[in-house]
């Protein structure tokens, strides 16, 4: 018995991966690799970056400097990726991240957007209000802190470098990240001890 026939829309891709092979832009292996690598993305990735911004002074550096570069370091392939802006949260300044016209976001470094990330709500709302955005979720600032919001796109991917809570001194690379969620990296929350 024949198999059945594939839809439209995966014999166009067929016929795509295809063309891209004979022209050696890319291989079909290459591509398996790369959806591979981002199916198994998280935000424990960006933790860990976060963690060892906050341990090691050259690495935050770089993470400021070089998003990308900073991710490589860790052993992230960041190939074909955007560039990954870090955005450091201080006493008078907080960042919240958002993709006004999709679901830009830096999945290398975060996996999967979450699905409030994408929804039109938030992509509205976090722009026209977010102090009201960021105190629905829990994170009441004070007045004199300065909401910045910045909006990630197709061109330049973004997260949010934390501040340090305080009582963590002394505390090694891997219990930081523990405390350093997906929401602290697109600065809807901050992290707790």
């Amino acid at each position: 018995m024949a198999a059945p026939p594939r839809p439209d829309s995966l014999a166009l891709l067929d016929r795509l991966v295809a063309a891209l092979e004979a022209k050696g832009i890319v291989t079909e292996a290459e591509i398996a690799a790369r959806q591979a690598s981002t199916d198994k993305a998280s935000p424990e990735t960006g933790a860990r970056m976060v963690a060892k911004a906050w341990t090691d002074p050259a690495y935050r550096e770089l993470l400021l400097t070089d998003g990308k570069a900073a991710a490589e370091a860790m052993g992230v392939s960041m190939a074909g990726a955007p560039p990954l802006g870090v955005l450091e949260n201080t006493p008078t300044r907080h960042h919240l991240v958002v993709c006004t016209l999709c679901s830009c976001y830096p999945r290398a470094v975060l996996g999967y957007p979450p699905n409030w990330y994408k929804s039109f709500e938030y992509r509205s709302r976090a722009v026209r209000e977010p102090r009201t955005v960021l105190a629905e979720w829990g994170l009441n600032l004070p007045d004199s802190v300065e909401t910045r919001v910045v909006d990630s796109t197709a061109d330049y991917r973004w997260m949010v470098l934390p501040m340090r809570p305080p009582a963590t001194e002394g505390w090694d690379e891997a219990r930081l990240a523990s405390i350093v969620t997906r929401d602290c990296l697109v600065g809807v929350a901050v992290p707790t001890p």
